[in-house]
């Protein structure tokens, strides 16, 4: 599991901006799900700009269930461009702070705020600002006050060590150039025993780089996904332990949907 040359991952990352740009202003432009970027099974669905998220099941707000939808504004699940419902695979907890890596409409941080409660606290890291204004956006409709918005990249998040209990993601681990850099920051913002419960797409160990692009772009989150053997020995890498990646349905042939968990041990060697 490596990581893009520099000027590759610049350019990676501004196709990745750039699309969820101009998602973020067709939610708040017309309820659209942003632009068709011509890969079957995108991170928007396959039908592109004027079709319902939910017209792709591998995608979107579908995945969620109904009554937590009606939870928080329409512009946040209109905006849910995932493959899953990271809020429920971390199992949050009343009391505990979150981390959304990706947080784009802010669906999963509106989510985890309602789950954590005033006591607890949830963040959202996304480096559009267009995502980022649609998120506070939604958090102000929400009336949610145990909630912040941080524009930064998912590479190096704007949080001190140990700011957080759990990390949740939702398909957006796979749109980075240096996922290793990605998997270091979660382990970094956890607290010691802290646990990460993301939703993600993941590869058939058998499938080639070259093979997963065959089916998808990197911004429609199929080029850019990590085998389950990449995932779990780059979590291990990271200083993980109780790693499991566990498909759940399929994105594109040979590549599926999966709840990603890990935990950071209480203690570490450096401690």
């Amino acid at each position: 599991m490596g990581q893009q040359g520099s000027t590759g991952a610049e350019e990676l990352r501004e196709q990745v901006r750039a699309h969820y740009a101009a998602a973020a202003v067709s939610v708040g432009r017309a309820g659209c799900c942003g632009p068709d970027d011509g890969a079957t099974g995108g991170c928007c669905g396959s039908g592109g700009c004027g079709a319902p998220v939910e017209d792709d099941p591998a995608f979107g707000a579908v995945l969620y269930p109904r009554a937590e939808l009606e939870l928080i504004p329409v512009e946040a699940s209109l905006a849910s461009l995932g493959c899953g419902n990271p809020v429920a695979v971390a199992d949050l907890h009343p009391g505990e702070r979150v981390l959304d890596l990706g947080s784009g409409g802010g669906i999963d941080v509106l989510l985890s705020a309602r789950r954590v409660g005033p006591t607890g606290f949830a963040y959202g890291v996304d480096m559009t600002e267009e995502m980022l204004g649609l998120a506070r956006a939604n958090a102000a409709r929400a009336g949610a006050t145990n909630v912040e918005f941080l524009q930064g990249t998912i590479e190096q998040v704007p949080l001190p060590d140990g700011a957080v209990d759990v990390v949740v993601s939702n398909c957006v681990v796979n749109l980075s150039a240096d996922k290793p850099a990605v998997l270091a920051e979660m382990f970094r913002v956890l607290a010691p025993g802290g646990r990460v419960g993301i939703s993600d797409v993941v590869a058939e160990d058998h499938l080639t780089s070259a093979e997963r692009a065959e089916r998808g772009s990197h911004v429609g989150c199929i080029a850019g996904a990590l085998s389950r053997t990449e995932y779990t020995e780059g979590l291990a890498a990271a200083g993980f332990t109780d790693v499991a990646v566990t498909f759940t349905h399929e994105a594109a042939p040979g590549m599926h949907a999966a709840m990603v968990r890990a935990r950071k041990p209480r203690r570490t060697e450096e401690d």
